[in-house]
């Protein structure tokens, strides 16, 4: 049985479905721009998540799984979800040719099933928070990310500013003030260099509201910088740059978040 026909369709599948290896092809020299600094990114987390080898990582929307592997070239055990059954596929290639040893599983964030079973999880560029389907569907990755790691995990988790949305909105952009949920009309090309359509939405917080989220999972040691992609910094919040990134530590007790 196909391992992603029991979930749920999502807007994302389709695109990536298009995209295919083009997502992230760091051997065909057409490397999507965001991808391009992922050894920094894995760098800053690996000392900011108080990582060591052997630390069992939880990779939330992996992609193609350019952070699960380049985590678990560092040692870390790894287990990569994604939504997209192609790019967990390219994920195990990639594995597979590199000699690593990375659990790569379709699988819907908004219903992950593990339970106090990580020491640190990630969920970076909008890999799965962050591109709601429906209202709650970023509350309820949070929750299953909180729920995955063990009392003291780490969680490391991006989203989109919306600071930097409204201040920098593009012409062909859309921002719903109401929801926080930018709405863009892009045009993608494939490996074939075959362009198509599609619509992307993506929900903006502000750090406030990332803290908030935190502090009702009962997360402790909460901080929230302002990142863009291959320069993760410890730098507080500002206007110029695309993203946040949280970083914060799992208490006894913690809980999953209700909705905002």
């Amino acid at each position: 049985m196909n391992e992603s026909s029991e979930l749920p369709r999502h807007w994302f599948q389709p695109l990536a479905a298009f995209l295919g290896k083009t997502y992230w092809a760091p051997d065909t020299g057409r490397v999507m721009a965001f991808t391009k600094g992922t050894e920094q990114e894995v760098a800053f987390l690996w000392d900011a998540l108080g990582l060591r080898d052997g630390a069992r990582v939880l990779d939330v929307g992996c992609g193609p799984g350019r952070h699960s592997l380049a985590l678990a070239q560092r040692g870390a055990q790894v287990t990569g979800v994604d939504i997209s059954p192609e790019f967990i596929d390219l994920a195990r290639t990639a594995a597979h040719d590199g000699g690593l040893s990375v659990d790569f599983q379709v699988g819907d964030a908004r219903a992950l099933a593990f339970d106090a079973e990580f020491d640190a999880a990630i969920c970076l560029c909008q890999g799965a928070f962050g591109l709601p389907e429906g209202p709650g569907d970023d509350v309820a990755v949070f929750a299953g990310l909180v729920r995955a790691l063990r009392p003291g995990g780490m969680l490391a988790l991006s989203a989109f500013s919306a600071y930097f949305a409204v201040r920098f909105l593009e012409e062909h952009d859309t921002f719903d003030a109401d929801r926080g949920v930018n709405h863009e009309r892009a045009t993608l090309q494939d490996g074939d260099r075959h362009e198509r359509q599609f619509d992307l939405w993506t929900s903006c917080w502000t750090p406030r509201e990332l803290r908030q989220l935190a502090a009702a999972a009962g997360l402790a040691e909460a901080a929230v910088y302002s990142v863009a992609p291959g320069k993760y910094v410890a730098e507080p919040p500002n206007l110029e740059t695309p993203e946040f990134l949280l970083v914060a530590r799992t208490a006894e007790g913690a809980k999953s978040p209700e909705p905002l």
